[in-house]
């Protein structure tokens, strides 16, 4: 369990952080920009969560933990194969979002357009969410060619952006108040 009884430490005052393995490094590096944009992702879901309820809401919680333990794997070099006691992203994270998605999806119909992020309130923060999440897994992914990453990680983000778009357009009525892109509408 973690424990802060002092928020600051004056650590990160030279520009580097520790990483979760303890090794120092700049707070501009590609593994920090990467587990920041997990976060990120993490806050922008939370200003979803104010405008869901029920089962929705059930599943983004558990999504924000997720979220946490794809930071605490990231944080800390390697990919898991190493036999370490490290928290790591697992396949079961994966296959949960998989099947989470198909369930959203045999309730909506087939898209004939690209969607346009918007909607309603919950819909247009799940959909920037969305879009953070990209960010993050093309981070994970630039990392992914200078450093060894848990593979399992790569996939949950990926996941997790189709997820985060079909819960969106369930919070659309269920992809009825989806607003369509036109291409050259405004030509």
């Amino acid at each position: 369990m973690v424990k802060l009884t002092k928020i600051y430490t004056r650590g990160g005052d030279t520009g580097e952080t520790s990483l979760g393995n303890g090794t120092r490094t700049a707070k501009h590096d590609l593994r920090v920009a990467a587990y920041g944009s997990v976060d990120e992702t993490n806050a922008t879901i939370g200003l979803a969560r104010l405008y869901t309820d029920g089962e929705t809401d059930v599943m983004l919680a558990r999504i924000q933990n997720d979220l946490f333990d794809l930071g605490a794997d990231l944080c800390r070099p390697g990919d898991g194969t190493q036999g370490e006691e490290a928290l790591r992203i697992v396949d079961g994270q994966v296959v949960r979002l998989e099947s989470e998605i198909d369930t959203m999806n045999e309730g909506l119909e087939a898209l004939t357009s690209f969607i346009l992020p918007g909607g309603s309130p919950a819909a247009a923060h799940l959909h920037m969410a969305r879009t953070v999440s990209r960010r993050a897994e093309r981070l994970i992914t630039e990392l992914m060619t200078i450093e060894a990453i848990n593979p399992a990680a790569l996939r949950y983000i990926n996941r997790l952006s189709d997820h985060l778009f079909q819960l969106a357009r369930l919070q659309n009525d269920a992809g009825k108040a989806d607003v369509l892109w036109t291409p050259g509408d405004n030509r």
